[in-house]
């Protein structure tokens, strides 16, 4: 409810320097701030107990962006303005301090002799480093190749004192050489790409490459531009697990402090990362989403990559696109931006085709590998079938390595009575229930039902719960079940599960990475986590299955999906095979002559898109329209549908439909009842963005004072990418 919380982080405890740094037009919660009187009454006024900060929190950069965020997607500016900061600084409290454990060499230790320590050449070693530098910090005793159980001894004979310090961001010292590792060469589709960016104004670049063309080279050399000219560069990556893989390539690369900023680091690892960069301690920030808004002072180029991800789009919360405000921040800035992907959304691409993005294209991979062979056979309702398991087989011998990817977590999607046809579905969900299967221990397996949509879970029935029939099967399949199948088969080759379930604990998936990464033969099964920008140098076969569903998929953008997963999983294969016709990959269909399929296969992503372009013209859909919608849930279907009948008459009376203006709904959403809640959605479609945007100013106003019951829930999304 977007309106509702006008007491947020700003409203109560607002720092003085934080108004300071508002720009004139920062919006209603600044509008009278240095006003010295007013018309409220005096009772209803709060006194500021005293200003949290010496110096603005946010820059006017980026009070401006979150401005722009709340105008736009039409939330408070206290909700956006939280975007911007960490969380420890969203409560109004002092900023924490910095503060750095360091043990420091008292009167004692300097006045002991190193000969005295002959004995222990390990304590010498330490106390001849400690008489040069005085105090040194954790990090300094881990380069110095100084263990704990050294420092210990050293403090129980007195000679070291334990002390913490506040830490003090001294300028960072720009390295005589800005490379590690030498860049390497570019082939002629490359260099035009990098040779087309004008590094001194904002233009938005479509980095438009098939998968394995070098985009991320180019990328490299492009922000070793801005690097000379003493810039720093952001890059935004669309999960968690690609950031590790993308800083490592940076870090191997460039001769300076490289940040990564992710959900996986704890509230105080990020509130340090966010202070260091705000303090320009790192020229190179790589991070997801929220990343968007780093405190970054002298940014002088953003890159997108894998910019169709749908997970730059935020789903809770203020439904923000963070590539959209990447492309905002860097217009503000008049700096230049990079969108990158092998599948670009049709949104982009049209902006590329109508000239107002650059569209630089990269049509072959970067050395002399080939695409690989796409071929569709027939599927089973067992899983993978006789000849995806022969092409295994072969693959394995010529050591090589395979991936089998299934979109579905978990055992089965469902389980069935084969008696009374009773389905494993969510009390409180539209949503079937998951069967799940854990091995704790050898020979204990335990079965549970898991709702991906609400997170409730349950131990699986041994019978029936309708007929009380012990004949339960499974239906379908997920990467669980896929797994146990090639183990029964493959023996003696390492299975490898990716999704979700099997990276949970910290530090699992960058094991599983690296031992993908020692190149020997193996088998991945995975989810989409697979499919998003991985370099695995050894894959020379995919298989995909459970891809039929989704042809029947409600949303008008289904078809731009297939197409993007799929041309994403045939991009992992045979990125460094030069053997000619033998990285292939295979795709298990019941609907081989699927237009879609056939389009993909004969020509390319980019032909695809833009007869996807073609039709959405036709039918007035997005790009060519643009979508807000309202969306309300209640525990009563009534109360929510209520609300938004009545949010459609006050739209309709403020700008009645036309040609270009349309209302559809209410309806319900795609997936009705979720965690025992009715959802429903009211749709509004324009030509104008102008228009929508003027409608819901008004519209939003009006429903936050019509509002009736606290037991119901509505909220803005502004360009949804799901319904």
């Amino acid at each position: 409810m977007p309106f509702g919380h006008q007491k947020a982080i700003l409203g109560i405890a607002i720092s003085a320097t934080l108004v300071e740094a508002a720009p004139a037009a920062a919006g209603s919660l600044f509008t009278n701030v240095p006003t010295k009187q007013t018309n409220k009454p005096t009772h209803k006024l709060r006194s500021i107990h005293h200003t949290l900060e010496a110096s603005p929190v946010l820059s006017k950069e980026l009070l401006a962006l979150c401005n722009w965020c709340a105008d736009y997607y039409h939330y408070p500016l206290g909700d956006t303005c939280q975007l911007a900061l960490p969380a420890i600084l969203r409560k109004p409290v002092s900023m924490p301090k910095n503060k750095q454990l360091f043990w420091v060499l008292n009167s004692a230790g300097a006045a002991t002799l190193d000969a005295s320590l002959v004995r222990a050449p390990k304590q010498q070693k330490a106390l001849v480093l400690f008489k040069q530098l005085k105090k040194i910090n954790q990090n300094q005793l881990q380069q110095h190749d100084i263990n704990a159980a050294t420092i210990k001894a050293l403090h129980t004979q007195k000679l070291l004192d334990k002390q913490e310090f506040s830490e003090v961001f001294s300028p960072l010292n720009r390295p005589s050489t800005l490379l590690k590792e030498n860049a390497l060469s570019l082939n002629y589709e490359q260099k035009v790409a990098l040779d087309s960016i004008v590094f001194d104004q904002f233009n938005a670049y479509l980095l438009d490459g098939i998968t394995g063309s070098g985009k991320t080279e180019v990328y490299l050399q492009a922000i070793h531009s801005v690097l000379n000219d003493n810039k720093q560069a952001l890059i935004l990556v669309p999960e968690i697990g690609l950031t590790p893989q993308t800083a490592a390539r940076f870090q191997n690369r460039f001769n300076v402090p490289v940040a990564t900023v992710h959900s996986g680091l704890s509230k105080l690892q990020r509130f340090k990362v966010w202070q260091a960069i705000k303090h320009n301690q790192y020229p190179i920030v790589i991070g997801t989403r929220s990343s968007v808004f780093s405190p970054l002072n002298n940014l002088g180029l953003i890159v997108v990559d894998e910019e169709h991800d749908l997970s730059y789009k935020q789903q809770d919360g203020v439904r923000y696109s963070a590539r959209d405000l990447a492309i905002v921040r860097a217009q503000k800035l008049n700096i230049p931006l990079i969108l990158g992907s092998a599948t670009p959304s049709l949104e982009t691409l049209n902006n590329a085709l109508s000239g107002r993005y650059q569209h630089l294209t990269l049509r072959r991979r970067a050395q002399t590998q080939s695409l690989p062979t796409i071929k569709y056979i027939a599927s089973t309702n067992a899983g993978l079938g006789e000849e995806a398991i022969t092409a295994i087989r072969q693959t394995l011998a010529r050591g090589q390595q395979v991936l089998v990817f299934i979109n579905r977590r978990g055992y089965a999607p469902t389980l069935i009575c084969q008696n009374c046809k009773w389905m494993s579905q969510c009390s409180a969900c539209d949503n079937r229930m998951t069967l799940h299967r854990t091995q704790p221990k050898m020979h204990n397996t335990r079965q549970y039902l898991h709702c991906h949509r609400c997170d409730y879970r349950t131990g699986a029935p041994t019978k029936c719960p309708s007929c009380n029939s012990s004949q339960l099967s499974f239906l379908g399949s997920g990467t669980q079940r896929e797994e146990e199948v090639l183990e029964k088969i493959f023996v003696d080759t390492p299975i490898l599960r990716i999704d979700k379930d099997s990276t949970s604990q910290k530090g699992r998936l960058e094991e599983l990475f690296q031992q993908v990464n020692t190149g020997k033969p193996c088998i991945l099964v995975g989810t989409q986590m697979l499919a998003k920008g991985h370099h695995f140098a050894n894959l020379g076969l995919g298989i995909i299955l459970g891809l039929d569903q989704s042809f029947f998929s409600s949303d008008f953008r289904g078809a731009e999906r297939i197409g993007q997963l799929l041309t994403q999983v045939s991009g992992r294969i045979g990125r460094e095979d030069t053997s000619d016709d033998i990285s292939q990959v295979l795709i298990q269909t019941q609907f081989e002559d699927h237009p879609l399929l056939q389009q993909l296969l004969k020509q390319n992503y980019y032909e695809f898109a833009k007869t996807l372009l073609s039709e959405r013209q036709l039918t007035a859909m997005p790009p060519y329209q643009f979508i807000a919608i309202i969306r309300c849930h209640s525990p009563r279907a009534e109360l929510a549908q209520e609300f938004l009948q009545q949010a459609r008459h006050q739209a309709e009376s403020i700008m009645p439909p036309h040609t270009n203006l349309q209302y559809l709904g209410p309806m319900p959403a795609t997936v009705e009842k979720r965690a025992n809640r009715y959802h429903f959605i009211l749709q509004i479609k324009s030509s104008s963005r102008l228009e929508r945007q003027q409608l819901l100013k008004q519209l939003c106003q009006q429903l936050e004072i019509n509002k009736q019951s606290n037991d119901l829930h509505w909220l803005v999304d502004i360009d949804p990418q799901e319904f």
